[in-house]
């Protein structure tokens, strides 16, 4: 690729293709890449980095893996339709997502307890977030304060991910540290009152929170601590009881009900000066409808990578039919599943209007910290600078389903487990 093509002083958005010629060459300074993209090759080297613990953790999904397995199926029914001698040299990879004008469709899955994964936690993947202008997501479950990780990101977009506690003085006191935090949406998870059943986990009394790791945004909130003092449990002296208490108020395993979002929306607008709401873990068209009708200001299509129920349905599947009744009527984002900037495409040529990915960069963040978020995710950007451009696309406004060859659901009735 010719590094000084006059492409890239033209175009709106980086010519991240770039990025492949920079490791094409990287031999001839005597310097290699970070490491093997491919999803595979991530997976098997995290394991070898990664604390048992740390391993069973970020790779383990509900039940026997049967949600997970149908969440690729579903990317492989679908194949892109690529057009040549498409003027694509000034192409542009943007997007805007409530009102934020981003490098790309792209954001940071909101992911807990990141310090299984490096020392540092949350704080490497939300500096890279900046760096490259994607939008990051923070889990209530992760394991740096939320003003620690505002700080990271800087002036960059970010949105707080809240498992709502059943304590409203614990909800209201997480949503204003967010706020004051910078945090400019609240999308609430409601998938996850508590884990899923997840074999390797429980064989292992693996939950890091019951083993003093990974508290650190609870045991840092105000309302909190006087919850901790009013138990008597001096977090320095008793961590495990912390830790086991802050995520019980997190993954209590009492559902929330329609009833309680009224109050949840209300108070987060008032709160934010309106700032966006969402809910994440929808899969049913009825809840996609609900959600509209309560003022939901948009919805993830997600089914937790098939780490909550065992034998779902595919996430893309759920995404084609959710865009299908309710496309028009609200802001659709996506995850679960997403491996690289092909999957990504599909989901955009489909409906959804952004895309999380997760368990990527999770990998990264193992394997070499902050170096690796940065390796992954400039890679998946080169990836989709280079799919736009071999395929014939200017820009992702025009990705729709006539830009794919899809196929009736055939997935093979006999049990299948799928490695990534």
């Amino acid at each position: 690729m010719d590094a000084k093509g006059p492409n890239k002083d033209n175009r709106t958005t980086p010519e991240y293709a770039l990025y492949q010629r920079e490791n094409f060459w990287a031999s001839n300074e005597g310097k290699v890449p970070p490491f093997n993209t491919e999803p595979g090759a991530l997976e098997e080297l995290a394991k070898e980095k990664l604390t048992q613990g740390g391993w069973y953790y970020a790779s383990s999904n509900a039940g026997q893996s049967y949600t997970h397995t149908a969440n690729r199926q579903a990317f492989y029914r679908h194949r892109i339709i690529p057009r040549m001698l498409v003027d694509t040299n000034l192409r542009d990879t943007r997007a805007e997502i409530w009102d934020h004008k981003v490098s790309a469709p792209i954001g940071f899955a909101p992911i807990g307890i990141n310090k299984i994964y490096h020392p540092q936690g949350e704080l490497p993947v939300a500096k890279v977030a900046k760096e490259l202008n994607l939008p990051y997501c923070l889990s209530t479950a992760g394991s740096q304060p939320i003003e620690d990780v505002g700080k990271a990101n800087g002036e960059a977009t970010r949105f707080f991910q809240l498992y709502m506690p059943h304590d409203d003085e614990l909800t209201i006191s997480l949503l204003r540290r967010a706020i004051d935090s910078g945090f400019t949406a609240c999308i609430l998870t409601v998938d996850t009152w508590q884990l899923g059943w997840r074999h390797d986990d429980i064989n292992t009394s693996n939950y890091a929170f019951y083993h003093g790791i990974g508290a650190d945004l609870g045991l840092s909130d105000p309302i909190f601590k006087k919850r901790l003092a009013a138990d008597g449990i001096d977090p320095k002296t008793m961590p495990n009881e912390a830790g086991a208490k802050w995520i019980d108020n997190v993954w209590h395993g009492r559902a929330h009900s329609w009833e309680k979002m009224p109050w949840l929306i209300k108070t987060w607008k008032e709160m934010s000066g309106g700032k966006p709401f969402a809910i994440k873990g929808f899969q049913s068209v009825a809840d996609a409808k609900k959600a509209i009708e309560v003022g939901c200001d948009g919805i993830v299509v997600s089914n937790h990578a098939g780490r909550q129920v065992d034998g779902a349905c595919a996430s893309l599947d759920a995404l084609e039919r959710i865009v299908d009744a309710v496309g028009d009527k609200t802001y659709i984002m996506f995850d679960s599943g997403v491996r690289g900037a092909s999957d990504v495409v599909k989901a955009l040529c489909i409906g959804a209007k952004f895309v999380f990915v997760g368990r990527l960069w999770v990998w990264d963040l193992s394997i070499m910290g902050e170096h690796g978020v940065r390796h992954v995710m400039k890679s998946l950007l080169a990836d989709l600078d280079i799919l736009m451009n071999v395929a014939g696309f200017q820009n992702i406004g025009q990705f729709d389903r006539s830009c794919l060859e899809s196929y009736e659901k055939g997935y093979d009735l006999l049990p299948q487990k799928s490695k990534l």
